[in-house]
């Protein structure tokens, strides 16, 4: 903007020089451009046009008109249809608090393959009777501090992918929404404390906060940072579902002086994580890892994110529960299909179970091994609407996180520059020049009322399934067309199992999960 106005200052001069009209046309035409561009860098409502004055209006006009012009140039969903067209507008829509209703019908193909919907009931729950704040408490038998968790929070995303003030906006929504925020394993900063939201702190193989000297994990560093009162979940990061297999990467451009002191690392160079951890080695070290951490942090729940690989080697830490009587009291389950600010194409798009195919396993695998009555589960993968937290609850879900919608609430526009530094809302960037266009109190309240309205659209499909709590809902209250002429409800598609089933002393398994099973026994004590 300031070379804009030198430019128009220096061909203004030469027209005064050498023709005092042309001057006066110039003038005349800019100046309206100029007030504008002025407006645009100190209104506080939208980052692209404080970021970019003027020109920042043609993003906008493009959004009026994107649903005929720009859904052939977005990412798709699971399903292959656009996000922009279908999900984007409207979690916009919610996060401004704005008309999130839509005309003429459904804007799906309903006799698509893949096309799903949840049962509605002849006798649905009045508003009144619904439970309009649906909340599930974390934390088994050795938990000192249970947690009353909402059944929507902010996913992982750490200080470093996401600028400070993007951090501060999704600590200060959750705050006023009484839901958690997730810190991803980029540490706790300033920014996720000075609104006093309620934290997961997630502890990754680099183990930041709580890292010593040599690169691996640091009791006294973590007591310290696990008693804080802002952290309310401790949750150890085995695996996500964007890639699965790799350490979490924080390109040179974003680690800044304060971002490596804050993981005590080396400033301005690439932050590789390791793809595994070095505190533990076997599943049964994973669960006394877990009691260390639990104690460590005066009770606190203590759980493990993990995106499902090899089905046996979950089992091989079920049964490494049953054998140390040691559980966590929460475990989150990430999707192959969930996002990340930088990973490797391939493990992106061809590493990881899905959310719906790892969650129903986990679940079916803790009722077998009969450990779920003490173990949350919370899904974590592209949950975007209220039916889809409905549909992952109906898996076996407790809870869900959000991190591209929260993020799409916070400001992000999906520019796809989150790897390169040049995000340009300010959300997934450290361009101070980028950040200043971000407003924390506008894009707080943005988070907040998604939040809220997503859970009201939740409980509105729970009271016309006739449904009071989100514990009600079953597999079979969810259908999926599985080809033009065939429907099979989510009970037929992933089954349950009965409880115990997994134990010796168990009924039989299904098929496939004794086979799973076989190879757990036999692989069992393995160490990495």
């Amino acid at each position: 903007m300031i070379s804009v106005v030198l430019g128009v200052g220096f061909f203004l001069l030469l027209g005064l020089v050498f023709d005092q009209v042309w001057a006066l046309w110039i003038l005349g035409f800019l100046s309206p451009l100029i007030l504008l561009g002025f407006y645009d860098m100190f209104q506080s409502k939208h980052a692209i046009r404080r970021n970019f004055p003027v020109i920042g209006h043609v993003r906008y006009l493009l959004e009026d008109i994107r649903p005929e012009i720009m859904q052939y140039f977005v990412e798709t969903d699971t399903e292959g249809r656009p996000i922009n067209r279908i999900h984007r507008s409207l979690i916009y829509q919610r996060a401004k608090h704005v008309n999130d209703t839509a005309p003429f019908g459904t804007q799906l193909n309903v006799y698509e393959t893949g096309y799903e919907w949840m049962e509605h009931s002849l006798y649905p729950i009045h508003d009144h009777e619904a439970n309009h704040d649906p909340r599930v408490v974390v934390g088994g038998p050795d938990c000192k501090h249970p947690y009353s968790l909402s059944i929507l929070n902010i996913s992982a995303m750490s200080f470093g992918s996401l600028s400070n003030r993007a951090v501060m906006a999704l600590n200060a929504g959750a705050k006023m929404g009484n839901f958690a925020h997730n810190t991803g394993e980029g540490g706790i900063s300033p920014h996720h404390l000075v609104n006093g939201g309620d934290l997961i702190w997630q502890i990754g193989t680099g183990y930041f906060g709580c890292r010593g000297d040599d690169g691996n994990f640091d009791a006294e560093k973590y007591k310290a940072n696990a008693q804080r009162p802002e952290v309310k979940l401790i949750e150890l990061k085995l695996s996500q579902g964007a890639k699965p297999g790799h350490g979490g990467i924080l390109p040179a451009s974003k680690n800044t002086e304060e971002i490596a002191a804050i993981r005590g690392v080396k400033p301005h160079t690439d932050v590789l994580s390791p793809p595994f951890h070095t505190a533990f080695n076997s599943p049964e070290g994973l669960m006394q890892f877990i009691a260390q951490l639990r104690e460590w942090s005066g009770g606190k729940p203590v759980g493990f994110k993990l995106c499902v690989g090899r089905r046996h080697e979950f089992m091989q830490l079920c049964m490494a529960m049953q054998k140390t009587g040691i559980k966590p009291d929460f475990i989150t389950v990430d999707g192959g299909e969930g996002g990340t600010g930088a990973a490797p194409v391939e493990f992106s798009n061809s590493l990881g179970m899905p959310l719906r195919d790892g969650l129903a396993f986990v679940y079916n695998c803790l009722v077998g091994f009969d450990l779920k009555k003490d173990i949350k589960l919370i899904a974590s993968g592209k949950v975007l609407t209220g039916f889809h937290i409905a549909r992952a609850i109906a898996l076996g879900a407790d809870a869900c996180n959000s991190a591209r919608a929260m993020m799409m609430a916070t400001g992000c526009i999906q520019a796809l520059r989150c790897n390169n530094n040049t995000c340009p809302t300010g959300v997934a960037t450290q361009d101070p020049s980028l950040i200043r266009g971000l407003n924390v109190e506008d894009k707080s309240l943005r988070v907040y009322q998604f939040h809220k309205l997503m859970i009201k659209a939740f409980v509105e499909l729970l009271a016309a399934a006739g449904l009071k709590n989100g514990d009600e809902i079953r597999r079979d209250h969810i259908n999926r067309r599985v080809s033009m002429n065939a429907t099979m409800t989510y009970e037929e598609l992933y089954p349950n199992v009965y409880e115990g089933c997994l134990l010796d002393e168990g009924c039989a398994p299904p098929k496939e999960y004794a086979e799973w099973l076989e190879d757990a026994k036999s692989l069992q004590g393995r160490t990495y």
